[in-house]
């Protein structure tokens, strides 16, 4: 598959809106982190390791199937590394760096390696909703073909070696994006993710670590990785999960009941501008899409589901603006695409609805 199919369209295998508890959960995430042995970290490697690196990585990716390909950074304009970050595909980090690094990807996009990036290799499978076991089964099956290939650095007392103290032992980051907006709104949401924070759990951005909550949307990640079993992990967070579901969802039922004219307005004030808007901002896009993405969730905008809203989480960033655009924009100029590209979009979903 070529690169270009990925890079065009604002969906992923992860973004289809299904799922369980998929009003709250956008999409679950288990990433493992391996290295290869005898190899140095990718912070300590000569540009023969690095090159090393990715021609064993592409010979592993060989063996994972019809439906994977293999595509080197280096090639890629900015723009077009930014699109893969904003899917999911790719940390910020590795496109930043984009020589003697590479990104594997199944061809639904649930599944992705990162080839030197913090950690020689960074496998990661995403499922739309709180899907957190089936994530898990399907990188731990992911990992197994690969180290049929490779030799894993990997020690009996520490288990997985890797550049970062914080990832020993089971390599694994299992993680959850979820939408918050009425625990904002509430005022809410420090003292639960507060708390969430002090049982042993890490609360980021929608983009990970060193990112921003924009709209109201918080990644939720496990932070041991020492000393418990991967379906420990898994189960454990699972459970927090569930807490902060059940939170989310009385607030909103609470503010259904106490102020059903303020929030049936909030959402049709929002579905209006996005579709009738000429300027949009990047901050007011999102804080619009969350509102319509609660909306749906409260049944209120049947005309549209949570893909077609999680499409628009891609579209509205600059990578993917300029891709469309073929230059980089300046700001004005990305207003006004961001505006028309979202335009289209909810209009092409509404006759999609109206035909069914």
């Amino acid at each position: 598959m070529e690169l270009k199919e990925h890079l065009d369209r604002p969906t992923s295998g992860w973004s289809r809106g299904t799922g369980p508890d998929a009003d709250v959960v956008v999409s679950s995430r288990v990433r493992l982190a391996r290295n290869i042995a005898n190899i140095r970290f990718p912070s300590r490697q000569s540009p023969e390791e690095a090159t090393e690196v990715l021609t064993l990585a592409e010979r592993a990716v060989g063996i994972l199937g019809d439906d994977w390909d293999f595509y080197r950074l280096a090639p890629l304009t900015a723009p077009d590394r930014r699109v893969l970050v904003e899917k999911h595909l790719i940390s910020p980090q590795l496109a930043r760096q984009p020589q003697a690094a590479a990104v594997a990807m199944s061809h639904d996009e649930r599944s992705s390696l990162m080839v030197n990036e913090e950690d020689h290799l960074r496998l990661q499978v995403m499922e739309p909703g709180r899907n957190l076991p089936q994530a898990w089964q399907e990188a731990n099956a992911m990992d197994d073909r690969l180290e049929a290939d490779l030799e894993y650095a990997f020690e009996p007392d520490l288990g997985y070696l890797t550049a970062c103290p914080t990832n020993l032992g089971t390599g694994m980051r299992a993680s959850a994006m979820v939408h918050l907006p009425v625990l904002v709104m509430s005022g809410r949401v420090g003292a639960l993710l507060q708390a969430v924070t002090k049982i042993g759990y890490a609360v980021r951005g929608m983009y990970g670590e060193g990112t921003d909550a924009v709209g109201n949307l918080f990644q939720v990640s496990n932070q041991r990785t020492l000393g418990m079993s991967e379906e420990e992990i898994v189960a454990h967070l699972d459970q927090v999960l569930g807490q902060v579901i059940q939170a989310e969802r009385e607030s909103r039922h609470e503010l259904r009941n106490q102020s059903p004219d303020h929030l049936a307005d909030r959402v049709g004030r929002a579905y209006g501008i996005l579709r009738g808007a000429r300027l949009l901002t990047t901050a007011e896009a999102m804080r619009l899409i969350s509102d319509i993405r609660l909306g749906i969730a409260l049944g209120m905008l049947p005309e549209i589901d949570y893909a077609t809203v999680n499409a628009l989480l891609v579209i509205c960033r600059s990578g993917y603006l300029a891709r469309v655009a073929g230059r980089e924009l300046p700001a004005a100029e990305r207003d006004v695409l961001r505006a028309r590209l979202v335009r289209e979009h909810l209009q092409r979903a509404e006759a999609a609805a109206g035909g069914r």
